[in-house]
């Protein structure tokens, strides 16, 4: 395995035929190992995967939250060893913003609910990070997960309107053993608030599983069920889209998504659920 931490070194990959990417900011857990590992499935000869680990501090609205989001790196090279990994990335702030940047890549629809409107810029960070990612690797296939739905949606969209050739891979999102959607910032929970984290994936099943079709009766549901445990959960927004482009729904009258963002503490976390029609 090799470890790249500059713009030059990247000329490698020029010899490979086939570039898997798998793009995170460190603090790697199992739910990237399933990202790694579903990236591993499209390895034959001559194909090379590579994790990037930049925590890409555009993306961040909230300098506290910079600051304590987690580093492991140490870990990370060993999930990456065990996984097969050909190459991490792992450049540096100044290589990959050695000034400010002036141009920056907005999307203007599916980033501006959800937690878009909660994060202001957040997306902006996203796709411009993501789209330098793509100049630098230029890969075949890149491997987000479902988790970041609304992440995934918009990356979606980056590769269909800038004419990326690169197929995304969704990778369905892991959870911990009482549900609670695996996630970097699981580590700044205690343990008392990761039992009651659960709540969250009870909600969302319940909704899911709901045969209302208002949508607003199966939030109320869901609203109900965060709500055993509010004093230490804080709902941020429960919310019910269309999958296709994340428009609040108010009939689900077509496959659509149930997302639900809450602060634990001190910790946002988020996580959803898919709702089919049929």
């Amino acid at each position: 395995m090799q470890v790249i931490r500059t713009i030059k070194e990247l000329s490698v990959l020029e010899k490979s035929k086939t570039v898997v990417l798998v793009p995170t900011m460190g603090a790697l857990h199992e739910g990237h190992r399933k990202l790694i590992q579903e990236g591993s499935t499209l390895k034959t000869d001559n194909v090379t995967l590579v994790v990037s680990i930049y925590i890409n501090p555009i993306q961040f609205n909230d300098a506290v939250d910079l600051e304590k989001y987690p580093r492991t790196i140490d870990e990370d090279y060993k999930m990456c060893e065990e996984e097969g990994v050909d190459i991490i990335f792992m450049p540096s702030d100044s290589e990959m913003y050695p000034s400010r940047p002036l141009v920056n890549v907005t999307e203007t629809s599916l980033s501006k609910g959800l937690c878009g409107s909660k994060r202001p810029g957040h997306f902006d960070g996203v796709c411009t990070v993501v789209t330098k990612l793509f100049n630098l690797i230029k890969p075949n296939y890149a491997v987000f997960g479902k988790k970041d739905y609304q992440q995934l949606s918009v990356i979606r969209q980056l590769v269909k309107d800038l004419n990326y050739d690169i197929k995304i891979v969704a990778v369905d999102t892991q959870r911990e053993v009482n549900g609670l959607a695996i996630s970097s910032r699981n580590q700044q929970l205690t343990t008392k608030e990761k039992e009651k984290s659960a709540v969250i994936y009870k909600a969302l099943n319940a909704m899911a599983k709901s045969s209302r079709t208002v949508s607003s009766e199966i939030i109320d549901l869901g609203k109900s069920i965060l709500e055993e445990e509010s004093k230490c959960i804080h709902i941020d927004y429960i919310e019910i889209v269309d999958r296709t482009n994340l428009n609040k729904l108010e009939i689900i009258d077509r496959p659509a998504l149930a997302a639900i963002a809450v602060k634990v503490g001190k910790t946002r976390l988020i996580d959803n659920i898919e709702i089919d029609f049929e």
